[in-house]
């Protein structure tokens, strides 16, 4: 564990790191964010990565930090959300329900009504649809889905995947950060049709949306107008904005959560994660690949890093880790 002058002079030292790497990123008159606020009353939390979020689009999303960015803005079909401070509780997601038929290989999904998309256009059948086609036209979309052969509606709020084998575990493969739902008019063809992703902001459903975007920080913004705050619980966003910042050093990522300049460093190896868990005030969850995400107390609604968390769940406490 730091001292308090050793934590005192990380937290300098990483300060510094973060106003070097932000010289020329940060517009100007972008005003300075709060790293935390009141228990469970919004806040800023920070989370460290290692790779920058160079894609926004969902299905391109090559890194782990690319996923943590378009999980929040592109919601995949049939994830469930758990609401802030009661994260055992959870609902369905854009996905009301789900059946299989002919030994699972046709899936019928009734869509959530309702819902409309960061540039104001309906979730619907049709918009489902063309993320479907998308996902049969492109490498990527095939990679992901690799036994879809058509999809189609045949009623408004209904939705129907052909697939060319038997897959009863193709509900939970929709739920996949890469099958995030994308605005058909932030497509390339709108059709769906071997599309591009068009722009990066106002493409999904979900409780956040990209404010910024540099090399060193991304900032995900709450979206006052997501489906989960009309909802007949409050499903959250409890926080009021995400900030990404990225750098690849795993020891730096565990300085700036020592210094509480991060609430979450990603992607920290088996050393940093020994330093950490010696901090009564840092937890340690494990992750893929023999890697390590750092968690500081404050922080709920965070329980697993082998799988990219919706933050619409999650929520700071008091904690104050400077101390």
């Amino acid at each position: 564990m730091l001292t308090r002058f050793r934590r005192l002079a990380v937290r300098g030292a990483v300060v510094l790191a973060v106003l070097v790497a932000g010289c020329g990123g940060r517009d100007e008159g972008t005003p300075a964010i709060s790293p935390s606020g009141p228990p469970g009353e919004g806040g800023t939390l920070v989370w460290a990565v290692a790779d920058r979020v160079v894609s926004a689009d969902p299905l391109g999303a090559d890194t782990r930090s690319e996923q943590i960015a378009t999980r929040q803005v592109n919601e995949p079909l049939t994830a469930k959300v758990s609401p802030p401070f009661d994260p055992e509780r959870s609902v369905p997601g854009l996905v009301r329900s789900a059946r299989s038929s002919d030994g699972d290989t046709v899936w019928t999904f009734e869509l959530r009504t309702g819902v409309r998309f960061q540039d104001n256009s309906p979730f619907n059948a049709a918009a489902v649809r063309a993320n479907g086609v998308r996902w049969l036209t492109t490498a990527a979309g095939r990679a992901a889905l690799p036994g879809l052969v058509a999809v189609d509606s045949p009623r408004p709020n209904e939705v129907r995947f052909a697939l060319s084998s038997p897959d009863p575990g193709f509900k939970k493969r929709l739920a996949s950060p890469r099958l995030g739902i994308v605005s058909p008019k932030a497509l390339q063809p709108n059709t769906g049709e071997g599309a591009v992703l068009s722009r990066s902001s106002q493409t999904g459903t979900g409780p956040f949306e990209i404010r910024q975007r540099t090399p060193a920080l991304t900032l995900l913004a709450r979206n006052t107008d997501w489906w989960g705050r009309f909802a007949s619980v409050d499903l959250g966003p409890a926080l009021e904005q995400i900030e990404l910042r990225s750098d690849p050093s795993p020891g730096i990522r565990l300085a700036m959560l020592d210094a509480g300049e991060a609430q979450l460093a990603d992607e920290l190896g088996r050393v940093e994660a020994a330093q950490a868990e010696d901090d009564p005030l840092l937890s340690v969850l494990p992750g893929t690949e023999d890697t390590f995400l750092g968690v500081e107390r404050s922080v709920r609604g965070v329980t697993s890093a082998r799988e990219i968390p919706a933050l619409s769940g999650a929520w700071l406490t008091g904690v104050n880790v400077a101390g």
